[in-house]
């Protein structure tokens, strides 16, 4: 990642909340598991690295700004105006971002604002639903917005996505087709058809490229995560296979959609 063409600074775990969500903790991508579908285990999801640590190569040179601000926005660290001076422990390149970010100075940062903050690596904004679950994911007091320390948090799981998204760009192209998308399922453990693959591409190929962005990786990734764990919940005996009421499917996939 890169912000104003520079790279981001190192995360600091001393200012990092153990932030956790139903299901797992959200600072790392799944590691592979292991069940008759291919479910989550309990306790999962809160390791990064699949089991083993993703490639340490990069593409030769950081991709064109993951999850960093486009190129020129918002200008020099504090926007314009002299900005507090971090906190304790903070790192004072990431602090002067969050500044920048908060553009009404709130001491707190929006979807929106996030959203205008975050480009993918064609340097396209994220969009909108991705940023909406990520601050839900990391809202602690649920009023809608993320402070400093929960917006640290958020950055290192970006990280964490990003090294994951390019561990299975296997083509560096900047963007994932259905087949990396496969490989990239197998690898978290879930035993899902070539033509679910093809088919979560086709809902989230916002370009119509066969391809989907970082942003809608993370997103789809998650919502495959948080409707398995529902699954899961359900499949009391562990055989891939449920039986529920209307209402409790429709419950399950609105839990998700809103979550």
């Amino acid at each position: 990642m890169a912000w104003n063409g520079q790279q981001p600074p190192p995360f600091n775990p001393s200012y990092n909340p153990n932030f956790t969500q139903q299901g797992g903790n959200p600072s790392a991508p799944p590691p592979p598991q292991s069940h008759p579908y291919n479910a989550y285990q309990p306790g999962g999801y809160g390791t990064p690295g699949y089991g083993s640590q993703p490639p340490q190569t990069q593409y030769g040179a950081p991709p064109r700004g993951y999850g960093a601000p486009p190129a020129g926005g918002y200008g020099a660290p504090g926007y314009g105006t002299a900005s507090p001076a971090p906190p304790p422990g903070a790192d004072p390149t990431l602090w002067y971002w969050f500044q920048a970010v908060d553009a009404n100075h709130s001491n707190s940062i929006t979807a929106t604002e996030l959203r205008q903050a975050l480009v993918n690596g064609n340097w396209s904004p994220f969009n909108e639903e991705t940023c909406r679950l990520m601050i839900g994911m990391f809202d602690t007091d649920r009023d809608g917005t993320i402070n400093f320390q929960e917006f640290a948090a958020l950055w290192k799981y970006i990280q964490d996505w990003k090294q994951c998204f390019e561990r299975f760009d296997t083509d560096r192209s900047g963007n994932i087709d259905a087949n990396e998308l496969a490989n990239a399922f197998r690898t978290f453990g879930y035993n899902l058809s070539p033509q679910f693959s093809h088919m979560i591409v086709r809902k989230f190929d916002r370009a119509s490229r066969n391809t989907i962005n970082f942003d809608d990786f993370i997103q789809c990734c998650v919502m495959l995560k948080s409707l398995t764990d529902a699954f899961r919940r359900k499949d009391t005996s562990m055989r891939g296979t449920i039986q529920i009421h209307y209402e409790e499917f429709l419950e399950m996939v609105l839990e998700n959609a809103m979550h």
